[in-house]
């Protein structure tokens, strides 16, 4: 009991004392994280990477890293600052040939850090690789044209025009291995759905590591018309593109979208039409898909029958 009443009686200020107490605690702290900062520790702090080349030469192929983790030794102010991201400059790592340089093992680089950490001592890299991909930097033009499988027109209308890619081609700037993975056309995929009326919109030039290069101009125009249509069904004399006897079928069945006021039109024009086998292919295959001439711009194939070699008895 008399413990209790002690204690009571330690506690037992007015405001004026109480003030006094918090203000001594306050001072007392100060004192101590002052003198705590004021002595040498050790931690990791992870720092801002930039890599130095010849931008007129070479180019990211892909991300670069941002940051490396160093386990580092200083001043307690300077590590709070640091570890904070108060006053940290990126820390330069300059590349002479940097399309030759794929990785840098961390531990090659406290060297070239050393001058760059301030008033900081470099322990050692926390971070063990540096993966890099800086290419030769190159430029090219392409073709454009328009993917328009995944389009879907409203039940009765379709195209009734040819596809019109406006500019028709785009100049590439950038690392050599994604240009040369590109061939020479590149395809703008167009996605709207339920289409009823003449399209026109605008798609933006994308392709495998386009975040990489610059694009002239970034964007493109597809165009074409729509209009309501009907299907009709066509049989088709084949040719060859020499003469044989191997017994071909002489015609095949085929499926053509034809705009609905065209009808007449093509039912004149589907004389011209002629379907053509290769028989150099033919021969290796024993099957195939004749290639379609004479089609009129505003009819779209459907469907085609095959052509095949017809064994003789």
């Amino acid at each position: 009991m008399k413990i209790v009443r002690a204690l009571f009686n330690l506690f037992r200020f007015d405001r004026a004392n109480w003030k006094a107490v918090v203000l001594c605690v306050l001072t007392a702290i100060v004192f101590w994280v002052f003198n705590a900062f004021n002595k040498n520790y050790s931690t990791n702090i992870r720092f801002p990477l930039l890599f130095e080349f010849d931008g007129e030469k070479y180019a990211q192929a892909e991300h670069l890293p941002k940051t490396i983790n160093l386990n580092v030794s200083g001043n307690g102010w300077e590590l709070f600052r640091k570890r904070f991201g108060v006053k940290v400059p990126p820390l330069i790592i300059p590349l002479e040939r940097p399309n030759e340089i794929k990785k840098i093992v961390g531990s090659t680089l406290p060297p070239m850090l050393v001058t760059q950490v301030g008033n900081l001592k470099i322990n050692f890299v926390v971070t063990d690789t540096l993966y890099l991909q800086i290419d030769r930097l190159d430029s090219y033009r392409y073709k454009l044209v328009a993917d328009t499988r995944t389009l879907t027109f409203r039940e009765g209308f379709g195209r009734i025009s040819p596809v019109v890619v406006l500019p028709d081609s785009v100049n590439l700037k950038g690392p050599r291995r994604w240009l040369q993975s590109l061939g020479d056309t590149i395809r703008l995929v167009v996605n709207e759905k339920n289409i009823s009326e003449d399209f026109r919109d605008e798609v933006e030039i994308e392709f495998p590591g386009s975040e990489f290069v610059k694009r002239n101009p970034p964007v493109a125009q597809v165009m074409f018309e729509v209009a309501p249509v009907v299907a009709v069904r066509k049989k088709l004399k084949v040719e060859t593109d020499q003469k044989t006897d191997l017994g071909l079928q002489d015609s095949v069945t085929a499926r053509f979208q034809i705009p609905a006021n065209q009808t007449e039109d093509f039912n004149h024009l589907v004389k011209e039409i002629i379907l053509q086998v290769n028989i150099k292919y033919l021969k290796r295959n024993k099957v195939m898909v004749p290639v379609v001439l004479n089609l009129p711009s505003y009819a779209v194939l459907l469907t085609i029958d095959s052509v095949h070699i017809t064994p003789t008895k």
